[in-house]
């Protein structure tokens, strides 16, 4: 099936005409839309006075197109950004749970870090099918089932599809529970819900680890799934640009629901896509970004420096993959580089890890950051890159980058 990328460039030059994410346009009178010389705009000549004057409201200036709005938390200092140009907010630390809720720590360590992540503002969960063959999914249902939180309190992503890890594919086993078919999505979905204890996830992810599956059958089944009550949204995980744009093509075509977002692996060492193709993306069709693995699974931090310590993630059989990477003449590099860093860090009052998390924030069109912890300890102190994200200066990004060497430039 031939898509044309054309027309999704003309539908849209009238849809961003007026930004979802920028306050109402002035009316002629000033005001938020509203009369010339009203109550929500400038006070008309002569008034002011007498006992029922009102106060002019002074609008407040849109946001330029394209620009993230942000807010922070009472109390707890986090930062709340839209998922992509959609109208949820989402903090901008999300917790993941491929490590927190799989085969490595106590269910309790668990409910802990949970508990830790929700008092300090952290509203976004993700998980996916298959970490610890369903295991987290269980976890974090159960916890969330003592917890007793409001539901519209907090926002619950999976993905749908095989999740690979270094590009390793990891599935069930049978021929029909892997892939995007319209079978494993529906079904896959509804056995998440039930490990959940949930009714509806507010966020499914698409993998597309596999291309066999037709993309109008993806963008169908995504639709159904949410008409159906399953999801509120839905996303991509692992796509190319092109197949992110094609699939927004379409949803218009068939009048279906588009994507929202792109759940990406980004880091210090791994820029291209975030920094290069995504933010297009984001101004033209309102796809924006979840990333994950902001420390590199660990290569970001002192924590290998050469050998692998008792216990990690890389001393785990099915992350063999990770311990060749520590191993490997570029991981070494990367780590390295990575200690370069130490003096910017020194300068900011911050570690190593906190100033990574931060540069992963400021990002554009970046709606939030997954965290792999494995303590509660561990989660607060990734917390700190809020801090340290205020005092990132062009001036130290440049710095950053003239350390790393490794800024990607366009090819135009």
């Amino acid at each position: 099936m031939q898509v044309s990328i054309a027309c999704t460039e003309q539908n849209l030059r009238s849809r961003n005409s007026e930004d979802r994410l920028c306050g109402p346009r002035p009316g002629p009178g000033g005001g938020n839309g509203g009369p010339a010389g009203g109550v929500h705009g400038n006070p008309p000549a002569g008034g002011g006075s007498g006992p029922k004057a009102r106060t002019a409201v002074v609008p407040r200036p849109p946001a330029p197109p394209g620009v993230l709005r942000e807010s922070t938390g009472r109390g707890t200092g986090m930062k709340y950004r839209n998922l992509g140009k959609s109208g949820l907010r989402v903090s901008c630390l999300g917790l993941g749970t491929w490590v927190t809720f799989g085969s490595q720590i106590s269910d309790e360590t668990a409910e802990d870090v949970l508990t830790v992540a929700y008092e300090h503002g952290i509203n976004l969960f993700d998980t996916t099918e298959v970490y610890a063959a369903g295991k987290a999914e269980r976890t974090l249902g159960n916890i969330l089932k003592s917890k007793g939180w409001r539901r519209s309190s907090y926002v619950i992503t999976t993905v749908s599809g095989c999740h690979t890890l270094s590009g390793e594919t990891i599935y069930r086993g049978a021929e029909t529970e892997r892939g995007l078919s319209r079978k494993h999505i529906i079904e896959g979905l509804r056995e998440s819900l039930e490990r959940l204890q949930l009714g509806y996830v507010d966020i499914v992810f698409a993998n597309r680890s596999d291309p066999n599956s037709p993309m109008e059958e993806i963008v169908r089944a995504m639709t159904y799934v949410i008409n159906q009550g399953l999801a509120l949204y839905w996303g991509t995980s692992r796509w190319g640009a092109a197949e992110i744009m094609e699939a927004y093509s379409v949803a218009r075509q068939f009048n279906l629901i588009p994507p929202v977002c792109e759940q990406v692996e980004h880091h210090l060492f791994q820029r291209e896509k975030v920094e290069m193709q995504l933010p297009e993306l984001y101004h033209k069709i309102g796809v924006g970004s979840v990333t994950w693995s902001p420390l590199a699974c660990g290569l970001i931090t002192s924590k290998y420096d050469g050998r692998i310590p008792d216990p990690c993630r890389a001393t785990i059989k099915s992350y063999q993959w990770l311990k060749d990477k520590v191993h490997s003449e570029d991981g070494k590099k990367q780590q390295a580089k990575a200690m370069d860093l130490l003096p910017i860090a020194h300068q900011l009052g911050c570690t190593v890890a906190q100033l990574a998390i931060a540069w992963c924030l400021r990002s554009e069109g970046v709606s939030s950051v997954l965290l792999g912890v494995s303590s509660a300890e561990q989660l607060i102190e990734h917390l700190g890159a809020l801090q340290v994200l205020s005092q990132l200066t062009p001036q130290t990004v440049t710095e950053i980058d003239g350390l790393l060497g490794n800024k990607p430039h366009s090819k135009k």
